[in-house]
């Protein structure tokens, strides 16, 4: 019989002894028939993109998405692309966590099982709001929403053995840590810190979730992914005044298209390469765009104290304990 301690040395010595990814594509993917994928904003820009890049590989895609009608359109798109696979809907806001347990609820009336959830929703630099349950609204929606969704969903991921990506961005790097003092940033709000923040609380959030599926021999793994600068409509429908009209401009000179950006997120959802603990994006230009690997982490992000802080932090705020084992 193969014990636990003996998963994990196996575990351990697979990380070790493989070779970093480099230039990934998705023309490496294997055939997905029957494989089932959750991506959250999967109605458009780079989730869109991530379901179409899986669909073709004929995997079962769910889109999870606030607008019903949007979500509805973004399925009859996918429906047109060449590929197998059924492609669902599922109504969910990230900024809501009744909205959070309804989607839970929805997605078992679809399936008993997924192969990989995408964490791939979220904001930017929105002027300060909060949530329906009164979190900051960039935290409280590109992380703690995340974290509620995953804690629901965790059985059906062992299930099949599966995967959980949470979606970072280039932005954590420039993150000086969580405040805990002050985690909605209630005091001193600025959109472009508060983004970096809840960026960086994606990246600490999926490297902590990787060491305890680790410690846990858990046959789900957890790895990390960013879009590196992909032109979007995040860049529009969050940020105001000067930064809007900055975007406008660099995304069409230095941005590079949604489905490029999308592909990290693919590999750490279905590639056979991807590991626990592994962070893949971009590699050229300041990891804003280019052959997708192994991409950097900041210093702030590997600090193991915080990242637990941060994950016992996260189960205060939405009153919930989230054990692995």
């Amino acid at each position: 019989m193969i014990t636990p301690d003996i998963q994990r040395l196996e575990a351990f010595l697979i990380m070790t002894t493989t070779a970093p990814v480099t230039d990934w594509n998705v023309q490496q993917l294997d055939d997905l028939s029957g494989k089932r994928y959750l991506i959250t904003g999967g109605n458009s820009g780079i989730g869109y993109e991530a379901a179409a890049h899986l669909r073709r590989a004929n995997a079962d895609v769910f889109i999870a998405s606030r607008s019903a009608s949007k979500g509805s359109e973004a399925a009859v798109r996918l429906s047109q692309i060449t590929g197998g696979g059924a492609v669902e809907i599922i109504n969910l806001d990230l900024a809501s966590l009744d909205s959070v347990r309804d989607a839970n609820d929805e997605i078992r009336r679809h399936t008993d099982g997924l192969d990989a959830v995408i964490n791939n929703a979220g904001i930017m630099q929105t002027p300060q709001q909060q949530t329906a349950d009164g979190f900051e609204l960039q935290f409280g929606t590109n992380h703690l929403g995340h974290f509620m969704l995953n804690h629901l969903i965790f059985d059906l991921v062992a299930a099949r053995s599966g995967r959980i990506v949470p979606v970072s961005s280039i932005a954590h790097l420039r993150a000086p840590g969580i405040n805990f003092d002050d985690p909605m940033h209630a005091n001193d709000y600025s959109a472009t810190t508060v983004y970096s923040h809840s960026k960086l609380a994606n990246i600490m959030y999926g490297l902590e979730l990787a060491r305890r599926l680790d410690a846990a021999a858990s046959n789900v793994i957890c790895a990390t992914a960013h879009p590196g600068y992909s032109a979007t409509n995040l860049q529009s429908t969050g940020p105001t005044g000067f930064f809007k009209l900055l975007y406008k401009v660099s995304n069409r000179l230095m941005a590079q298209s949604a489905a490029d950006g999308a592909v990290p997120e693919v590999l750490a959802a279905a590639g056979n390469e991807a590991r626990n603990g592994a962070y893949y994006g971009p590699t050229k230009r300041g990891d804003t765009q280019g052959p997708v690997g192994e991409s950097r982490i900041s210093d702030v992000a590997k600090n193991t104290h915080d990242a637990s802080r941060l994950w016992t932090l996260s189960e205060e705020l939405l009153g919930i304990e989230w054990t692995i084992s």
